[in-house]
């Protein structure tokens, strides 16, 4: 918590108005500390630096580009400890989950180090007009990053990495709630190498002003953004007006399929980390868990009996397995989706309350029997309860599972390896975890379909994102 201004052109600024915001802590409700809030002008002075920036890492070569990068990861690493106490303080999540966001932000540092060397072109012969095809990969030029609160760490290194790879500068936008572990992630960057300028940091409670003022500045040529869909349709609307080249994360309503002949063990411990993982508050986690009637009961009875053993209390305390939810506002929507479905049926297994006292906690919730038309089929959950339905047939699984505007992940689990592989191709989602709740690499293309979003983070497609193909025809 050192820095807490803005961070532009490699240097601390109280900002244009000098206005600021609490940071609470989410297990306390107490303020950690405030943070300068960026107006229009500080966004201007973020472009312009961004620019001149820009101009000498283009002109760098893929090589130097790559060991900034490297050193990034070697320093990010050594403070793995460090990031995992703001990140937990921030944002409120168990102590071994930040040190599992930690270790996975750095990590892009390290495999877009290896991606900045490859963005390979080509020639070819054209055979019509015998013309040769010279192809090749261009940064884009600048970047505006809008990132969430529910990884603070990782949502800014899975985008800073892969532009600064391609040769692009950017700015980031970190959310409101968590924009400690950003800032502190700057003087690292600095001390790996990356030239002033390069790397701009604007929290700001005008978020959606700020972006837009950005947006249209002729410069920006990508909008980068992870969040809700909602959000992420207006951002598209007014990337449209400017032409920019859009990356969205979005939302998820992540089915989980356990055919019967699945093997017990792995679809427990495969479902507790796709829907406890980071508490619930991820697009990835599960969502709606379809279970096939014969194994119901013996499945619903294991996944309960460790939801209920998950220790509940502040996320600093190693001991703790779930913290608290970002806000009064998720764990009152949280609560909300428990007593609907109750309400419309839905069997209660553990869980459901809310505790009293301080902090927004809301403990590890399993119910069977959910309805159809409950709401948390409908939506997204985003807190710790997994909701379990049953099926016979596995065509009705799959279309119940593709039933819905979203189509980010997936999670099948079967030991039949033939027919769980033609269940995956069936499910129209961009990615699908096979008896894994953990599909989130950074050597692997993230992404959704439908309304889950545009493009890919990580893999060598996330560097792609942050650049143009140049054909040039020639003859020689």
């Amino acid at each position: 918590m050192k820095h807490t201004d803005l961070y532009i052109n490699g240097q601390w600024r109280a900002g244009a108005a000098n206005l600021r915001f609490d940071v609470i802590n989410p297990a306390t409700e107490k303020v950690i500390t405030t943070v300068a809030s960026a107006e229009i002008a500080d966004a201007d002075a973020a472009l312009d630096a961004a620019e001149t920036a820009m101009a000498d890492w283009v002109a760098r070569t893929p090589r130097d580009r790559s060991e900034v990068l490297r050193r990034a990861w070697d320093l990010m690493t050594a403070r793995l400890e460090d990031f995992a106490d703001l990140i937990t303080l921030e944002n409120g999540k168990a102590r071994a989950d930040a040190m599992g966001e930690a270790r996975y932000a750095a990590e892009f540092f390290r495999w877009f180090a290896e991606e900045a060397v490859r963005a390979d072109g080509m020639i070819t012969h054209a055979p019509g007009s015998g013309a040769r095809i010279v192809v090749q990969h261009k940064p884009a030029g600048l970047a505006v990053l809008v990132t969430p609160w529910n990884y603070p760490a990782a949502m800014g290194t899975r985008k800073i990495a892969p532009a600064l790879a391609a040769g692009c500068a950017v700015i980031i936008k970190p959310a409101s709630e968590t924009p400690l572990t950003m800032l502190a992630l700057m003087p690292l960057l600095a001390e790996a190498g990356v030239p002033p300028g390069l790397v701009n940091v604007l929290p700001s409670r005008r978020t959606g002003a700020l972006v837009d003022h950005m947006m249209q500045d002729p410069r920006v040529r990508v909008i980068s953004f992870t969040g809700s869909t909602g959000v992420g349709r207006k951002l598209l609307k007014g990337a449209a007006d400017q032409v920019l080249k859009p990356a969205m994360e979005l939302g998820g309503n992540a089915p989980v399929l356990v055919l019967e002949d699945a093997d017990m063990e792995t679809a427990i411990d495969g479902t507790m980390l796709a829907k406890m993982r980071n508490l619930g508050e991820a697009c990835t986690a599960a969502n709606r868990i379809y279970v096939h009637d014969a194994i119901a009961e013996e499945f619903t009875r294991r996944l309960t009996a460790e939801m209920s053993a998950l220790k509940l209390g502040d996320g600093s305390d190693p001991s703790v397995d779930v913290g608290p939810l970002i806000n009064a506002d998720t764990c009152d929507k949280v609560a909300g989706f428990v007593a609907d479905a109750v309400a419309k049926g839905a069997t209660l297994e553990c869980g459901g309350t809310t505790p009293e006292g301080t902090g927004f906690f809301y403990p590890p919730t399993v119910l069977s029997n959910v309805p159809e038309d409950a709401d948390c089929v409908t939506d997204e959950i985003f807190g710790p309860v997994a909701a379990i339905q049953t099926f016979t047939d596995t065509e009705d699984a799959i279309a119940r599972a593709n039933n819905t505007e979203y189509g980010l992940v997936a999670y099948v689990f079967s030991q039949d390896f033939r027919r769980a592989l033609q269940v995956c191709e069936r499910l129209e989602y961009g990615m699908v975890g096979l008896n894994r709740g953990l599909v989130s690499d950074p050597a692997a293309p993230f992404g959704g379909v439908k309304q889950s979003g545009l493009g890919r983070e990580g893999g060598h497609e996330g560097m792609l994102e942050f650049m143009e193909t140049q054909y040039i025809s020639a003859s020689w």
